[in-house]
């Protein structure tokens, strides 16, 4: 008799941000593997339930993806129900479906359930709408790193009016500025760079597109963070100066 897995996003942090069916899936939980994001705070909605870290960190020692297939449906076919935690939103840079996809083939049923991405909840503390009328007609969200180091679109993303919200981008900043620039971004657009987003210890600094590296080495930037480049990040409260004046400026 199988059981089935739920891919369940977290949020970004702040416990309280989590969706009201994601608790009540948690609390039904046998088993939960939970990602290093995870506030562990989350945990107290299953306290019955088994709990494994199976973590997964830029730049940090991760447990591999074909192990963490493995477990799932061990735990599935001995008829429990799994929780897959992982932070933000599984569907975003989450791999919710190559983990669902592996799972329905060996006749698993999953189910996902959403939650709030740290691009948006990071932008909102910090006082900026991903979309503004007259401003940007759309969102775009992208990684720096992939599995394969396969290039973006830059140029696309240059000139696509959008705000862009760059994920695991911290060890490679120099690298979007220049490609950036190079698509034809202009080098005056303001920039925020977002640090543990939606978590009491949230940073942010404020900078522009030419400074951003300068501007987050000197704030001593740590992941997890988010970029978010356009217009709307001179759209925070308070006053519009590039960090670069004073690095943290407006760190929380």
């Amino acid at each position: 008799m199988h059981g089935k897995v739920w891919l369940v996003g977290a949020g970004p942090g702040d416990p309280e941000l989590l969706t009201l069916k994601a608790a009540r899936v948690l609390r039904g939980a046998q088993v939960v593997m939970v990602d290093d994001l995870v506030n562990r705070a989350v945990l107290e909605h299953c306290p019955e339930a088994r709990v494994i870290a199976v973590g997964k960190r830029g730049g940090c020692r991760s447990t591999p993806q074909a192990f963490i297939h493995r477990l799932m449906l061990r735990y599935a076919r001995q008829g429990k129900c799994v929780v897959r935690l992982k932070g933000g939103d599984p569907c975003i840079f989450g791999r919710a479906s190559e983990e669902a996809d592996w799972l329905q083939a060996r006749g698993i049923e999953v189910e996902v359930v959403n939650g709030i991405t740290a691009g948006l909840a990071g932008a909102t503390h910090f006082g900026i709408p991903l979309t503004l009328r007259g401003v940007a007609r759309g969102v775009s969200f992208v990684t720096a790193h992939t599995q394969d180091d396969s290039p973006l679109d830059w140029t696309a993303l240059a000139q696509s009016g959008t705000t862009l919200v760059v994920y695991m981008g911290v060890a490679k900043l120099a690298e979007i500025r220049g490609n950036l620039i190079a698509a034809g971004l202009a080098a005056s657009t303001p920039v925020a760079l977002i640090e543990n987003a939606s978590l009491p210890q949230q940073r942010e600094c404020r900078s522009d597109l030419a400074n951003m590296h300068e501007d987050a080495l000197a704030f001593e930037l740590k992941s997890p963070a988010i970029l978010v480049i356009g217009e709307v990040a001179a759209s925070a409260s308070g006053s519009v100066q590039a960090a670069r004046s004073s690095p943290g400026l407006r760190s929380k």
